[in-house]
Parts: structure tokens; sequence; C-alpha cells
């Protein structure tokens, strides 16, 4: 790998874990301000359920499982370059701890007198004309096991 790849792979990197990171502080401390991160063309997918445009996400997380007495835990993150040119797909693996709560159809994994479920995480962050990024598609699902 050249000297330029290197670099920019840094910077994908940095940018990835930098977001991921935000993201799911917000997520556990501030839903709404999590508006921010989408635009009026963003779509997410949270457990198979499609959403499309800011307001709308941010509805549906504000809809979403009082996420704030969970917690998350990232395991992976992985990053790639997507197009547009700048685009940068984020990939994270992690747990989500359920305290007390079951899924009907699974049996979640017990952890520390909770419950756990692995949660995936997809995000196409791409470029904005002032220098930042914007989530253009968002997909979330839980693993039940």
């Amino acid at each position: 790998m050249d000297v330029a790849a290197a670099e920019e792979e840094r910077r994908w990197e940095a940018v990835a874990m930098a977001f991921v990171e935000h993201y799911y502080h917000l997520l556990d401390t501030s839903r709404p301000s999590l508006a921010g991160l989408y635009d009026s063309t963003s779509l997410l997918s949270f457990e198979g359920q499609p959403e499309f445009g800011a307001e709308a996400i941010a509805r549906r997380l504000a809809a979403a499982p009082p996420f704030d007495r969970y917690r998350h835990r990232v395991s992976t993150v992985d990053c790639q370059p997507s197009p547009p040119t700048g685009g940068i797909l984020v990939f994270v693996s992690g747990s989500l701890e359920l305290p007390g709560e079951e899924h009907p159809s699974a049996s979640p994994i017990a952890i520390n007198d909770g419950l756990s479920s692995l949660s995936l995480q997809m995000f196409q962050l791409v470029p904005t004309p002032q220098g930042g990024f914007v989530v253009q598609n968002d997909i979330f699902r839980l693993l039940y096991t």
C-alpha cells in the first residue's frame, strides 16, 4: 500500500470512529439530536421498517425503546470508501443489554443479571458541501440467539 492510500485509509477510520462515538453518545443521552445527522433524502431501516427523511427518522428513533436504559457495547467498527467520492460505509457490531426484557420469539444471551442482544448497524456517510458528513443510509438490526 502506498503512502497516499495508507493516509486515506487512516482518514476513513478516523471519521468512522469519531462518528460511531458521537452517534451512540447521542443515542444514549440526547436522542432528538440525532436528527441533525440525517437530511431530507436519508433512509433508515430500523428492524426492517423504513423511514425516509430526517424528520421521519427522528420520530422513529424517538419512538424506539428507551435505549438510555440500556448499555451499548460496540465490539467492532469496519469502514470502506463509498460513492460519491469521499463517502464512507461504516459497519458496527456490538451488543445492546436489555435488562429484564425478552424477545417473544427468541432467547437473548444472559449477561450480568440482564439480557443482551447482538446488534448490527450499517451507515453510509456522504460528504456535505460544508465539509462534514450526513448519514445517507442507516440499517439497524438486533440479532436474537
